[in-house]
Formats: structure tokens, C-alpha cells, sequence
């Protein structure tokens, strides 16, 4: 915890931890009240999937293209572009009445605008901290956005099912604009300068340890948001329950950042880490109450925020500062379609086979989680004495004879 206490005493690093996690807040809110509204308006688990299914997949298209364009226009300009429009998608899905089709079509649209916030902040932490400081950071930052998961399900819940879901999507976007607007006054933001990629779109696609942390995280995030949408159903729509467990769920995932965040990222890391959650998934299917779901839950939550704290370091560490961002786009685009297939999948098998469809279908998801990085496990870089800095760009300097 000593070197938490460090970390949070540098200069701005508390403040900004706390913008983009306010302006990030909406994610752990957004799904389920979407879910929830989309339910409530067609009575049908499987058309919310769709609806939740076009605004990952279009989240998951824009990511690197977004992050890409902070290197071109600046951070601030980006930010300020989606946000915006992000916030009209959101208002339209709660406000005005529409088909199926045109849930799905605003979903996407909204999906396509998503701030940038994730990569931005990824990409500005390793200007704020030391080298050796920026693994335990990346930790500190995947185990702080599980307060995301705490909250976010836990209101969202509550206000959705004992006020209105329309008013809980309301909240999702003063969140997104409140904490966007706090995040891109950040002095971080403008004081950082992304430089321009000389690379086309996707090269970074090339190094192994992006291509593992993108596949891993699509299968862990589709893992998580079929076990979301089941916790859901199983518990329905007329109580706090659901947002109980999940809560519980990310809670146990906090813990388990700070407990093993400090742990040195071996080749073997991310597997280790996918296995655990694999058992709890097994464990959570094999559930038959609102105790024993939670538990199964804590076990697979215990290594959620260690997991995405090895693929942020194993990213930076194999990529150059001007591709950190778009990196990160393709990770969070991996994330995003994992949600998007999670979600899917576990909607419709929910109508077919009830809540426990959804939570073998996570199951599932989350051994193919196990089997990847241990097959593939020597793309994964050994950090262990490493520090987890981008690689430098460097260009020819020009000299004169002497």
C-alpha cells in the first residue's frame, strides 16, 4: 500500500485518476440501463442484446480511429467532439420512442462517439510518474475503475427499477458530461502532445503483446458482460439484488488489484490470472442463490483488475509513445466486441434457456480466456525487472562535420 501512498502523493496523478474515472462512470452504468430500458420497452432480454450489441460494436470501430485522431488533432478537440455527440445518442435512446432498428442505429451511433477517454489517460500516465513507478500505476488504475463496477451497477439498479429506466440513463449522461468536461480541463491534457504516428492505421497490430492483450480482453470482457446480463435475469428487474452482486463482484476485483498488483509480470502472468476467473465462472453457472453466486463472483473477480493491469504493461512496454494510443484503441476495440458478443450471446440464451444459459455461456468464454495466453504465452514479455515505459521515438539527428 506504501507504494499506492507514493503514487497518489506525485503531483496531479490523484487528480486525474479521479476525472477519467468520473468521465469513464457511464460505462459501468450505460449497459444495464440499456438492458434494462430496452427490456422494459419490447419485453424481450434478446432485443436489449442488439441494442447493447450495435453500440459495442460501434464503440469497437471508433476506438483506434479516435485515438488515433488525438495524435493528429490534439486530445482536447477529440474529446470534446464525442463526448458531445455521445450525449445526444444517450438522450435519444431515453427520451424518444422508436422501433428496434432505431434503438440499434443510435446505439451504434453512440457507440462510434465514445470519448477516447481510456487511451488518452493510458497515454499521459507515463509522462506523470517514473518508469519504475508506471507498472504499479497501471495496477492502481485497473483496480480504481472497478468503483465504476461498484457504483455504477448499484445506481443504475436502484434508479432504473424503483424510479424509471428513463432516469437512469439520464444520470449515465450527466455523468459523461460533468466528468468529460472535468477530465478535458485537465491541465494533463492540454500540457501532453500525442505524436503524430508515422506508422499507417493498424501496424501496431504487428508487435505480439498488442494482439494478446486485445484477444485476451475480448474474451475476459465477454466473459464479464454475459455473467452481467445473467446476474440480471436471474434476480430480474423489481430489486436491488442484481446491482448487489455485481457490486460485490467488482469489489472483489478492487481487492485483488491491490493485493497482487505488486507482483512481477512474468510470461505466465495473464494465464495464471484468466484461470482464476475461468474456475469462478464454472463456480458462478454452478450457483443456486443470491450467497452462492456472490462468492463465485468474488472468486472470479479477484483477478479481473490484475488481468487488465498485465495488458496495459505489456502493451506499453512493446510499443513506441506515438502508437501508445491507438494501442490502446485496439485493446479497448477487443474489450468492446467482447462485450458486444458477451452480451448478444448471453441474451438470447437467456430466452432460450434462462440465467443459466448466460452464465455457461461466460463460462465458456472465459476457458477459451485460460487457453490463449498459455498457448501463446511467449508472445507475452517478461516485465519482471523491467519497467513498463513506451519505447522512445527516435528519428535521425543531423550533424555537421567537423
Amino acid at each position: 500500500m506504501s507504494t499506492y501512498g507514493s503514487l497518489l502523493r506525485t503531483p496531479g496523478v490523484a487528480r486525474i485518476i479521479a476525472a477519467q474515472l468520473t468521465a469513464r462512470f457511464p460505462s459501468g452504468m450505460l449497459s444495464l440501463a440499456y438492458l434494462l430500458h430496452v427490456e422494459f420497452v419490447f419485453g424481450s432480454y434478446g432485443a436489449a442484446g442488439l441494442v447493447l450489441a450495435a453500440t459495442s460494436v460501434g464503440q469497437a470501430v471508433a476506438g483506434p480511429l479516435t485515438s488515433r485522431w488525438m495524435g493528429v488533432w490534439g486530445m482536447r478537440p477529440v474529446l470534446i467532439l464525442t463526448t458531445a455527440i455521445a450525449a445526444l445518442s444517450m438522450l435519444t435512446i431515453a427520451l424518444a420512442p422508436m422501433p428496434l432498428w432505431a434503438y440499434m442505429v443510435v446505439g451504434l451511433v453512440g457507440g462510434l462517439s465514445q470519448p477516447p477517454v481510456q487511451p488518452a489517460v493510458r497515454t499521459i500516465y507515463p509522462k506523470m510518474v517514473t518508469s519504475r513507478q508506471l507498472t504499479p500505476l497501471f495496477s492502481l488504475d485497473a483496480s480504481a475503475q472497478e468503483l465504476i463496477w461498484i457504483a455504477g451497477p448499484v445506481v443504475i439498479t436502484v434508479i432504473a427499477t424503483q424510479v424509471s429506466t428513463v432516469l437512469g440513463i439520464l444520470v449515465a449522461a450527466f455523468f459523461l458530461i460533468a466528468g468529460g468536461a472535468w477530465f478535458i480541463a485537465s491541465p494533463e491534457v492540454g500540457r501532453v502532445r500525442i505524436p503524430r504516428s508515422k506508422r499507417r492505421l493498424g501496424a501496431v497490430l504487428r508487435r505480439p503483446p498488442v494482439v494478446l492483450a486485445t484477444v485476451v480482453g475480448f474474451l475476459l470482457v465477454g466473459a464479464a458482460a454475459a455473467t452481467e446480463a445473467s446476474v440480471v435475469a436471474t434476480f430480474g428487474d423489481h430489486g436491488p439484488e442484481a446491482g448487489i452482486v455485481l457490486a460485490i463482484w467488482a469489489v472483489a476485483s478492487l481487492g485483488g488489484g491491490f493485493a497482487f498488483g505488486h507482483i512481477p509480470i512474468g510470461p505466465w502472468a495473464l494465464a495464471r490470472r484468466m484461470l482464476v476467473i475461468f474456475i469462478g465462472s464454472v463456480l458462478a453457472a454452478l450457483a443456486w442463490e443470491f450467497w452462492s453466486l456472490s462468492l463465485a463472483l468474488v472468486i472470479a473477480g479477484l483477478c479481473i483488475a490484475p488481468a487488465l493491469a498485465v495488458m496495459f504493461a505489456i502493451v506499453s512496454a512493446s510499443v513506441k509513445f506515438s502508437d501508445t494510443a491507438e494501442a490502446y484503441g485496439w485493446v479497448g476495440t477487443g474489450q468492446l466486441i467482447g462485450a458486444a458478443v458477451g452480451s448478444a450471446v448471453a441474451g438470447f440464451l437467456i430466452d432460450g434457456y434462462g440465467p443459466d444459459g448466460g452464465f455457461w455461456a461466460a463460462a465458456v468464454i472465459a476457458a477459451v480466456g485460460f487457453v490463449v495466453p498459455a498457448v501463446f504465452h511467449r508472445a507475452h514479455p517478461d516485465l519482471r525487472g523491467r519497467d513498463a515505459s513506451p519505447l522512445p521515438d527516435t528519428d535521425a539527428v543531423a550533424t555537421q562535420p567537423s
